[in-house]
């Protein structure tokens, strides 16, 4: 490497640090709801009897939306439309979804109505002429006769929910109107003051969406014909200080211009997501400092140079992840202590690729010891990039069909994949050419770790194993695991979670602890005998039924209370029925396009057979991760899908790597045969394979361990996900590409060419 170009990377990096330093410094992460609690609403726009939901009613209806939740005193809530009728409300500190999801969803139409009598009832529709009859709030089992609107909501200027201490009315709702609906509103209340002191007529009713919040007479003091001037009105009714203040908002905010119906609401207490952060953050930093002590270890002063390269990995991902404003869920938490693995693995495949160029140097090595790390980085560009490139497949896959939390963990697992490489290629680069120029180091080419090849590759360079001879047996064993998990698939099936099926879950805190029986039985009692239940016996209980009604809720929470004293919820998810569906086929879609979308790469970077090698081992790992949790009855659900998406890319990692080399050495390879070309091509990355498989099992480890609840069935899928992917790389991947190339050899593969552009051999 040039002094020039050493002094231009060491400038790039030092600024790319240096700002990285800076944003983390000075801008806060944007948290989902999950981490800093509050409460998730997705609505769905519905078609009325006169209207249609399309995109620009569903953009009319967020506007009403905003407004609404703006009275609400919510700080920093966040609204946006998703595809064409959806809508997305995020309530931070919000743990009441039923009172938010009643203001903000219903339809709020105001109409004010002279009142022309009372009436036998029984309620119903108004009529043709527009005359309806409603309970009336003042008497119980009473009707009232309305006329026609006189008024509606479009002409109310402005509502505040007001405390009257003057007199008994308590939570008062302080109207006023536009200019010509001021004239209406004097004119209605003029014409009913002109009735006799106790007739019904005299009395004005305030209508919201087929309910009469409000029918007051007017007093002596309202003048026959008049009526009240000045643009203003009251809502009265024995409100409590939130009902004055949601009816405030649906008035403020004015009528919806299309129905909504709830189809997920998702609500999380602070104290949940607090737990969640400080058990992510340690996870984080024991895996870190698991992988830089093994690295360390096993490379030595190299492996030192890679663990300050992943602490400002660290560094810079985050402030990417700060600086695009995305914000950071607690799956997005865990994308963001996996991708350390991931950038483990581009410096591992740097390192023993310089161990084998030292090696092959000899004694000239040590006179210039960049030359061998030099060459190392030229020869990996292709399996870096290759890697890298079907982790970003699997995480843009996730982003798009994902949803809610999820999403955020393709954000954060594309932003690791991306910086990790920058790291490796650029500042791990830089670190090495610096230290390696030390005369100290220099004469001590044994501290670099370059010099010692390891007990793993030195025993497999003095004996290659013949496992390519012995394709069809690991061919036939990896089919025999296949049959079993398919086995477990089809026996037991997959426990889908709410999210694919729809229903609600709920996590309760009792005041003291419960066992799972006491609780099933509660549960049992308030009218739910097939509810998953599920206790950690130190008071939290988790509840699943199909119903999404907030009676159920709580009806269980009434019966909970009466076993383990007073109940607080945790957290709450519900997931409507169509909603689930469509999730379920968004999660086999982005399956599919992802095993279609690596077969499609892999086959432009190699040929045909090796990627179908690839694919194939990687669709195994999918479906014995999925026939793992079958057994297990672990639920499947978005989480699983993020974990499963992984794998994918992982698992494809892992196979291109080996690929990779398996094409270098058939371009200089002879007349060697093919299988002994493989032998060999799993002889020399094994290592990196076994070194890269332990920096991300350790992170994982940490997760499963320390991560909690949440992210203990996503780092099972993942660990088991990942050792998979390292023995299928060798015992299908390999194999069936060797059987393949054998049955269909390439034209030309006795003088492969080079392709133009790719730096790769076909």
């Amino acid at each position: 490497m040039s002094s020039r170009a050493s002094l231009t990377r060491a400038l790039l990096a030092l600024a790319v640090v240096a700002l990285s330093l800076w944003i983390t410094l000075t801008t806060p992460p944007r948290l989902g709801l999950d981490l800093r609690g509050g409460t998730r609403i997705v609505l769905e726009t519905q078609d009325g009897p006169t209207t249609r939901a399309d995109a620009a009613a569903t953009d009319r209806a967020l506007e009403v939306l905003r407004k609404r939740v703006d009275g609400l005193g919510v700080a920093e809530p966040s609204l946006a439309r998703s595809g064409e009728r959806r809508i997305v409300v995020e309530l931070p500190g919000l743990r009441d979804p039923r009172r938010a999801a009643e203001t903000i969803g219903r339809t709020a139409q105001l109409t004010f109505h002279a009142v022309t009598g009372v009436s036998p009832g029984p309620a119903g529709p108004a009529a043709a002429d527009g005359t309806r009859v409603l309970a009336d709030p003042d008497t119980p089992g009473g009707f009232l006769a309305l006329a026609a609107p006189a008024l509606t909501g479009d002409g109310v200027k402005g509502a505040r929910a007001a405390l009257d201490t003057t007199t008994v009315r308590g939570w008062t709702v302080d109207l006023t109107f536009r200019d010509r609906a001021a004239d209406g509103w004097a004119e209605l209340t003029g014409a009913a003051a002109c009735a006799a002191p106790g007739d019904p007529a005299r009395r004005v009713a305030i209508v919201l969406d087929d309910r009469v919040v409000s029918a007051p007479g007017m007093e002596a003091g309202v003048p026959c014909g008049a009526g009240i001037g000045g643009g203003s009105a009251q809502i009265t009714g024995g409100f409590s200080g939130p009902e004055a203040r949601d009816l405030a908002a649906l008035v403020e905010g004015g009528a919806l211009p299309v129905p909504v119906a709830t189809v997920e609401q998702s609500t999380v207490g602070p104290t949940l997501g607090a737990e969640a952060i400080r058990a992510s953050a340690l996870a984080a930093l024991i895996g870190l400092a698991c992988t830089g002590l093994f690295v360390m270890v096993v490379y030595r002063l190299l492996g030192v140079l890679a663990t300050v390269a992943l602490l400002l990995y660290g560094l810079i991902s985050y402030a990417v992840i700060v600086a695009l404003g995305a914000t950071l869920t607690l799956p997005g938490l865990a994308g963001f202590v996996l991708a350390v693995g991931i950038a483990v693995d581009a410096n591992v495949l740097v390192f023993e690729r310089a161990r084998e160029e030292y090696a092959l140097l000899g004694r000239s090595a040590g006179r210039d010891l960049r030359r061998p790390v030099t060459t190392a980085f030229g020869k990996v560009w292709s399996a870096v990039a290759d890697s890298h490139v079907t982790t970003l497949l699997a995480a843009g896959l996730l982003f798009v069909f994902a949803t809610g939390p999820v999403k955020g963990f393709g954000v954060t697992l594309a932003t690791g994949v991306l910086t990790s490489l920058i790291t490796a290629m650029v500042i791990t680069r830089l670190l090495a050419d610096l230290t390696l120029r030390l005369p100290a180091v220099r004469r001590r080419p044994a501290v670099t770790g370059m010099a010692t090849p390891g007990r793993l590759r030195t025993r497999l360079t003095r004996r290659v194993p013949r496992l390519m001879a012995h394709r069809r047996r690991w061919l036939t064993g990896c089919a025999g695991l296949l049959l079993v998990a398919l086995a477990g698939i089809g026996a037991r099936g997959l426990e889908f979670g709410v999210e694919f099926t729809g229903g609600r879950v709920v996590q309760y805190a009792a005041e003291r602890p419960v066992d799972a029986d006491a609780a099933r039985t509660a549960v049992a009692a308030a009218g739910f005998p097939d509810a998953v239940v599920q206790s950690t016996g130190d008071g939290d209980v988790s509840v699943r039924v199909r119903e999404t009604g907030d009676g159920a809720q709580r009806g269980i929470a009434g019966e909970l209370t009466r076993v383990a004293g007073p109940v607080t919820v945790e957290r709450d998810d519900l997931i409507g029925p169509s909603l689930g569906g469509e999730l379920r086929t968004h999660a086999l879609l982005a399956l599919g396009l992802a095993v279609a979308a690596q077969l499609l790469y892999l086959t432009v970077r190699f040929r045909w057979t090796y990627a179908t090698a690839a694919v194939a081992a990687m669709a195994q790992d999918v479906l014995l991760v999925v026939g793992l949790f079958a057994w297990l009855g672990k639920p499947v659900d978005s989480v699983f899908l993020a974990a499963l998406l992984t794998v994918v890319g992982y698992s494809v990692n892992d196979s291109v790597v080996v690929l990779d080399r398996l094409r270098e050495l058939r371009r200089r390879g002879g007349g060697v045969p093919l299988a002994d070309l493989a032998d060999r091509a799993v002889a020399q990355t094994l290592p990196r394979t076994v070194n890269t498989g332990m920096g991300a099992l350790f992170v994982l480890v940490a997760l499963a361990v320390l991560g909690g609840d949440s992210l203990t069935d996503f780092s099972v899928a993942l660990l088991a996900g990942v050792v998979l992917g390292m023995a299928s790389t060798v015992f299908t991947a390999m194999p069936l590409a060797v059987a393949l190339e054998t049955r269909h050899p390439a034209p030309d593969a006795a003088a492969p060419r080079r392709r133009a552009g790719a730096g790769a051999v076909v």
